[in-house]
């Protein structure tokens, strides 16, 4: 008699904190989400409650701790002091008219400005960056600003620990960030920090999780930003990371693959806004707010190309990334091309692409055939009957290349590029660093690399997507549910 009424005990109890989770639910996960964020997470946990809510928990704010926030707000406000009357680039004919409402934009959520007299150099090979990036902290005399969200010490990176250390020696400032849980995911994490150590730099782990010291957030927000700033004069940014092309796991080598990615080399102004980013991301890791005024020198009427960095992260109120990518999509009015490895756009940014197609604007998607991320490229799969019916076209890479690169062109006029993918974990949980380029001479070769992509990939066509098998149509949706967990 008693153990069953303790049984029954324990029943009514689970009812009770059963039903308890899901009204709490209801009430508390839609505050401030998107909808499709809000909805996937009420099913999660409607679905499996109790494992659902522990998950929400962990993971259901994308808010960076409160005093990180605060210095984010602090760089904002010294950048703005710092850069007043540097934001008149020549408004001369070239001028898109809608280019004038993008920079006040990313103005207001950055605080960056846009610069005048940049010049910039693609950098497509992955093995000849790393060498350039190398070349280049060989020549530092007064400091080396390092940050990469995967920083790997193997037979291709050594080199450039090589010169981190030798800078060192004669007397260079070198300052390395490196991600915590990116650099520990992949072998050899310890014999890194090991060499970091030795060289004799300074270094620190971004957005550590290291509760024992007090350092802990979301374990899946993330630094993702991938720069080098050389005394102020050069710097280098874009989609790479600083580890081997097949970043070392055996997976990748035994199938082949090997990452295809694209950075840049600038000189001029914009090296600043680089190396604000860098400042600002020391400062949150360490307490200390380093000097970046940015030199008069810096401007040259040699160099042609107007620039501004566009920061994003949780660390900002707003989606700095998505809303310029979406502002910059609407103001199209002839061609759209965009590369990116992961490719999953959030409700806004599927309208403003399709939508632009559906006008008459040729849009082109550049991705990868082969996954190297299943739910990811699952989750993509998910949309391209959407994409292909509204006239987007879509090149996939061909395997077992890894397409990584991160850029798109808005007609003949303006170029992005840097560290964001185009889904739902760049534009909410990751830092990222982003630059917007006007200069048509930019832009074209920024076209003839992408035309390079076109000749190694094959056009995916709407009638070869509708063969595909219902298993595949499954998973994709599946995996588009879990897109937008955040």
């Amino acid at each position: 008699m008693g153990e069953g009424w303790f049984s029954t005990l324990i029943v009514v109890l689970l009812v009770l904190v059963d039903l308890a989770i899901r009204i709490v639910a209801v009430l508390v996960v839609p505050l401030n989400r998107r909808p499709q964020t809000a909805t996937a997470w009420l099913l999660a946990i409607f679905l499996i409650p109790y494992f659902g809510f522990i998950l929400f928990l962990l993971l259901g704010s994308n808010r960076l701790p409160k005093k990180r926030r605060a210095k984010q707000e602090q760089i904002n406000k010294l950048i703005y002091e710092a850069t007043e009357g540097f934001d008149e680039a020549v408004r001369d004919e070239d001028w898109p008219d809608w280019l004038h409402t993008s920079v006040a934009l990313n103005r207001a959520l950055g605080a960056m400005p846009l610069v005048s007299g940049n010049s910039a150099e693609l950098m497509p090979d992955y093995e000849k960056s790393i060498e350039a990036m190398t070349a280049a902290v060989n020549e530092a005399r007064s400091y080396v600003h390092s940050e990469f969200y995967i920083m790997n010490l193997d037979p291709t990176s050594a080199p450039y620990f090589d010169a981190l250390e030798a800078a060192v020696k004669r007397g260079v400032t070198v300052r390395v960030l490196l991600d915590h849980i990116a650099s520990l995911r992949y072998p050899g994490y310890l014999r890194t920090v090991r060499r970091l150590r030795a060289a004799g730099v300074e270094w620190h782990l971004m957005l550590p999780i290291q509760p024992w010291k007090g350092r802990y957030q979301r374990i899946d927000l993330r630094n993702h930003r991938k720069l080098l700033v050389i005394d102020g004069a050069v710097a280098f940014t874009g989609s790479q990371n600083l580890i081997d092309s097949s970043y070392n796991k055996r997976k990748n080598l035994r199938a082949g693959l090997h990452w295809k990615d694209l950075m840049v080399r600038f000189e001029g102004p914009i090296v600043f806004g680089i190396n604000a980013l860098f400042l600002s991301d020391w400062y949150a890791e360490t307490d200390e707010l380093l000097d970046g005024t940015i030199p008069e020198s810096s401007r040259n009427p040699a160099r042609t190309l107007d620039c501004q960095v566009v920061p994003s992260g949780p660390a900002f109120k707003g989606e700095n990334n998505l809303r310029l990518f979406n502002d910059l999509i609407y103001a199209a009015q002839h061609k759209i091309i965009i590369t990116s490895p992961y490719f999953v756009p959030d409700e806004s940014m599927l309208y403003a692409i399709t939508t632009a197609a559906q006008s008459g604007v040729d849009v082109q998607i550049h991705v990868s055939e082969v996954a190297d991320q299943k739910v990811v490229y699952h989750a993509q799969c998910s949309y391209y009957e959407a994409l292909l019916r509204s006239g987007v076209r879509i090149f996939l890479y061909e395997s077992p290349t890894v397409l990584h690169a991160k850029h798109f062109t808005i007609d003949d006029e303006v170029a992005v590029i840097g560290s964001s993918n185009m889904d739902m974990r760049s534009f909410s949980l990751n830092l990222e660093i982003s630059v917007m380029v006007h200069g048509r001479g930019f832009v074209s070769d920024l076209r003839d690399l992408e035309a390079t992509y076109r000749e190694r990939s094959r056009e995916l066509t709407l009638e070869e997507w509708q063969k595909r098998p219902t298993r595949s149509v499954l998973l994709d949706n599946l995996a588009r549910l879990t897109a937008t967990v955040q």
